[in-house]
């Protein structure tokens, strides 16, 4: 037993940091996403998602909506053309797990009338195979 017991917390020490070198790397996949959307680089965004990639999202509707990446470039796009500084601020990132980071961050922009919006919004992605294949998107969208 004593000699079980080394060995097994060598394999879990081993478990645990390849485990963190996944979600380091997932989390890196996730700030860049963060700067292509900053940078307004739709096509670079979108290709961080699979070709078909689950959404939840307010402004898709309600329920799980598949979109493929020329349909996020499109969404995206349309943002864009309303709101042309849009930008998202990451507050915090927490990685969860092996293939799950959630994202707390504020979107803020300007509309085309001079008025400006601040949204604080929590996005859970779930990454596989290096890869964005859900985004699940959380926000207050009631109207005041």
């Amino acid at each position: 037993m004593k000699k079980f017991v080394p060995i097994f917390v060598s394999l879990l020490a081993l478990y645990a940091c390849g485990e963190r070198k996944v979600s380091d790397k997932n989390e890196k996949i996730i700030r860049q996403y963060f700067e292509y959307f900053n940078k307004h680089d739709w096509n670079s965004m979108a290709n961080l998602y699979t070709a078909t990639a689950d959404f939840k999202d307010p402004s898709l509707g309600q329920g799980i909506v598949r979109q493929t990446r020329e349909q996020t470039i499109k969404k995206y796009g349309e943002l864009h053309q309303t709101f042309p500084d849009v930008a998202d601020k990451i507050l915090n990132v927490y990685p969860s797990g092996e293939n799950h980071v959630i994202v707390e961050f504020v979107s803020s922009g300007t509309a085309p009338d001079n008025s400006k919006f601040e949204l604080p919004i929590c996005t859970i992605f779930k990454i596989e195979n290096g890869l964005i294949t859900e985004d699940f998107t959380y926000y207050d969208n009631f109207e005041e």
